[in-house]
């Protein structure tokens, strides 16, 4: 039976392995590929591409450079500040704040679409080789 202690849930959601973190750190789908997909949220995964939309880089968007998964954020591309020193460090955003714009399809994330929609894989496959 699940507890509901917040000091508890809290120490679990921080002290998650590496396998749930990936499912926690998910985003929304844009408008689109929600219709597209039949799908409502993803984990974020390295190429897709977010529109950033809470937070200081409100607006910006690019390709997801790096999933974080020790600290819950990811790096986008052109999401960067500069030091004084003159070098570049990425700026870290939570995936919740993001909305997944593009979606880098294979086979294993077709997959779970199609898992997650409740289609049956050929329906997918077969729309993939059209």
């Amino acid at each position: 039976m699940a507890t509901t202690s917040r000091r508890t849930q809290r120490r679990n959601h921080f002290q998650a392995p590496s396998a749930l973190k990936r499912k926690i750190m998910s985003s929304t789908l844009s408008k689109e590929l929600r219709q597209e997909h039949g799908v409502r949220s993803l984990p974020v995964r390295r190429d897709d591409e977010v529109l950033i939309v809470r937070g200081t880089n409100k607006g910006r968007e690019g390709r997801v450079v790096q999933v974080y998964r020790k600290k819950w954020v990811i790096h986008v591309d052109r999401v960067t500040r500069d030091k004084t020193n003159g070098t570049t460090v990425q700026l870290p955003v939570h995936p919740s704040n993001c909305v997944i714009t593009k979606v880098k399809s294979d086979k294993d994330r077709r997959r779970i679409i199609a898992r997650k929609s409740g289609k049956k894989e050929e329906d997918a496959e077969m729309k993939d080789s059209k």
